[in-house]
């Protein structure tokens, strides 16, 4: 859970606020085209120590303006490069002179914009295949001639475009690799990125460092220096507030600027009462004695159940829940004087999400952390995460030394158990939910499974059920259980928790939180579903 995670979802479109610099990294841009998995590329490089940075496929070359840009990777994407309507590289892309790698439907974009001809394949090639390589190349330096890859794709290249010379084939695609060695230019029909292709971290080390010359300079250490520097150059001599929430994100965000200006920051936990068993007192004792940060307690749970009252739209739910936050918020720092900034834990994932890139994307709920402030609070942001992905930010947690238990919180949603209560929210009802999460998450901790999972937690559904306990019929409440597996969250899988597990903390459940007498768990992944309820 990020401090400010309302903002978005009420404030509207607002002005662009100043960011800290960015230092001018050697660095490889990745050309999204609506893949699900251009983030998963930016991850993937940015383990090489390369920074890597994500761009819209209708973006200007000023948007790069504060890199060192080595290379481009065109990503794949949902259509094929014959429909009128397909998304194309900006000419400056191929103009830039750089290298460039294009994956899926990036290699077929590469060889229709350059004269070759694409068309649908005779077979779709979906799942698991293997590729026989010929000839050297310097993008499968230190590779056997046969890679096992994962393919994901209708259309295939009929003929490459002048220049390029076919590098290896499957069963399926004549052309599964493609190349014009004297420009950099280099296709991929299958995927590097996913684990299912064994070596493709050595495929994308071989083009980012080998053809790109990217050095490996993206590390903590590095990132942790320019960053305290970044923030000092941006406050000055001002004083920042920052929304703590107890989460990783925040935690690290208010640990780099401590670093960086000490007491100037005032950090401010919102307790809305509608946080997990303990979690307000143990976020309290974290920061104030362990980090030994300044820190202010606004106890606001009247506040937040008062505008919760008989309403069950999870939407309304959230917006209620902002305007309660800002409000709280707003009171207790008009009374921190020349306070002229605010830092908060916004993170790469965020910003990609939340940004309109002409992809085709969604709007799944209203986004809990990018958007800004309202225009009255004229507070400046800093945002010293904004271009890191979750991992990225437990490994500066890690460099900075902040205790396991502030690095290896799950996350939590900006709305707390609200969107964990189906239908409306009261302090009955949350009492349920906050005792039957306790025991899930406390049985996951102990059985040594916690860090293998992205979160784990109980919801209270708006389902009654008929049981028996010992001589007596009951109506209780159902409680569902859910338990996921990510890396980023942009998609999930369900956890294979033991069955011994599940076994106990549904007994646990039904005999020691008064009113529940039944328990489900959730087997849904993310696609179709989300995960959380609400």
């Amino acid at each position: 859970m990020n401090g400010l995670y309302a903002f978005a979802s009420i404030a509207g479109e607002l002005p662009e606020r100043t960011a800290p610099a960015r230092p001018r990294h050697a660095a490889i841009a990745v050309v999204d085209f609506g893949s699900q998995y251009s983030m998963l590329i930016a991850r993937r490089i940015r383990e090489l120590n390369t920074y890597c940075e994500v761009i819209p496929h209708d973006a200007e070359a000023a948007a790069l303006d504060h890199l060192d840009v080595r290379g481009f990777v065109l990503s794949g994407g949902p259509n094929s490069v014959y429909e009128p309507e397909a998304p194309r590289a900006a000419p400056w892309v191929f103009g830039s002179g750089l290298p460039v790698l294009g994956i899926c439907y990036g290699m077929q974009l590469m060889a229709e914009q350059l004269g070759g001809r694409v068309g649908p394949g005779r077979t779709r090639e979906y799942g698991p295949a293997a590729i026989a390589t010929t000839g050297e190349s310097p993008l499968f330096a230190g590779l056997p001639a046969e890679l096992d890859v994962w393919m994901s794709h209708g259309d295939r290249i009929e003929e490459p475009p002048p220049g390029f010379a076919p590098l290896a084939a499957s069963a399926n695609s004549p052309v599964a690799v493609m190349a014009d060695a004297a420009r950099g230019y280099y296709g991929l029909q299958f995927h590097p990125e996913v684990a299912h292709t064994p070596r493709g971290a050595d495929i994308l080390a071989n083009f980012a460092h080998g053809v790109c010359g990217a050095a490996a300079d993206w590390t903590p250490g590095d990132f942790i220096a320019e960053t305290v520097e970044a923030i000092r150059a941006q406050v000055g001599g001002g004083r920042v507030v920052c929304g703590l929430s107890g989460g990783v994100d925040s935690a690290v965000a208010a640990t780099l600027a401590h670093r960086a200006i000490g007491d100037r920051l005032t950090c401010l936990f919102v307790d809305n009462g509608l946080l997990r068993a303990g979690e307000a007192e143990e976020v309290e004792t974290a920061f104030r004695r362990a980090l030994r940060m300044n820190l202010r307690v606004i106890d606001a749970r009247d506040r937040f159940l008062a505008a919760l009252a008989e309403v069950t739209n999870p939407e309304t739910k959230r917006r209620r829940i902002g305007a309660a936050f800002i409000e709280a918020f707003e009171a207790e720092a008009r009374t921190i004087a020349d306070a002229r900034f605010l830092c908060q834990g916004t993170l790469y994932p965020d910003v990609i999400e939340s940004a309109s890139h002409g992809t085709g994307s969604a709007r799944i709920k209203s986004h809990h952390n990018v958007g800004g402030l309202p225009e009255r609070m004229d507070l400046e942001l800093v945002e010293p995460l904004r271009f890191l992905f979750k991992d990225e930010v437990r490994r500066i947690g890690a460099e900075l030394g902040l205790p396991d238990e502030i690095l290896w919180r799950q996350p939590f949603p900006g709305p707390g158990l609200a969107v964990r209560v189906i239908g409306e929210v009261t302090a009955e009802r949350l009492a349920v939910l906050r005792a039957a999460d306790a025991i899930f998450t406390g049985e996951v901790r102990a059985a040594g499974l916690e860090r293998g999972l992205w979160q784990s937690f109980a919801v209270l559904t708006d389902t009654r059920t008929v049981g028996v306990m010992g001589d007596f019929r009951t109506y209780g409440h159902a409680i569902a259980l859910r338990a996921v597996a990510a890396e980023d969250a942009m998609t999930a899988d369900w956890a294979r928790l033991p069955h011994d597990l599940l076994a106990r903390v549904s007994n646990r459940i039904v005999n020691e939180v008064d009113a529940v007498n039944r328990v489900v768990y959730d087997i849904t992944s993310k696609p179709p579903g989300t995960i959380e309820w609400e």
